[in-house]
């Protein structure tokens, strides 16, 4: 797993950019992400994927120690949709 500042070490790495640099672009595109998915929207990025939200409706759980049931609130999820061209480079030819 990649941590912020690797990733951030990365991204300034590869575009040529100082950190502060790509730290500042990085956290614009998530800030614009979580914006643009809470009004509804849905954020695509051809060749990597799309960020959209889903709707979870609300339900009754089970308390894993107990077993007692429970009542878990609807919310809001994010929801990320791999594009074709992503799929194929994780898989290979299979």
């Amino acid at each position: 797993m990649a941590t912020k500042s690797e990733l951030i070490d990365a991204v300034s790495d590869a575009a040529g950019v100082s950190k502060a640099d790509a730290e500042r672009t990085l956290g614009a595109f998530f800030d614009h992400v979580v914006s643009a998915t809470k009004d509804g929207e849905k954020v695509a990025w051809p060749g990597f994927g799309a960020f959209s939200t889903t709707e979870r409706k609300a339900r009754e759980g089970r308390n894993p120690q107990t077993g007692a049931p429970v009542q878990i609130k609807a919310s809001t999820a994010m929801k990320f949709s791999a594009s074709s061209t992503l799929k194929q480079a994780l898989n290979g030819n299979r």
